[in-house]
């Protein structure tokens, strides 16, 4: 897809439809917008302790999951302590 050509080795945040959050350096993709993210993390949010990180790695993600994918300011993201962030955690989207 063409549209992500600009998104290529640049850090990623992408929201999928079971709410799932994961994060990671976009490294291909194609025009089903399947992607492969590289140094990748699921941000696991909860409402009473700070979002948790799981180290995922070399990630393949299917296209028809993703509901949105965003560019992430590395340099904010970066100075943020994730471990005081407390937010609920996305609902399922359906459509």
């Amino acid at each position: 897809m063409a549209a992500l050509d600009g998104f290529r080795d640049q850090l990623v945040q992408v929201v999928l439809y079971d709410g799932r959050v994961i994060v990671g350096k976009l490294k291909g993709n194609d025009n089903f917008c399947n992607l492969i993210l590289s140094d990748s993390v699921e941000r696991e949010y909860s409402s009473d302790k700070g979002v948790e990180m799981i180290p995922l790695g070399l990630y393949m993600i299917k296209g028809d999951n993703i509901a949105l994918i965003g560019q992430v300011d590395e340099d904010k993201d970066g100075s943020l302590d994730y471990s005081e962030v407390m937010a609920e955690p996305l609902a399922e989207i359906r459509y």
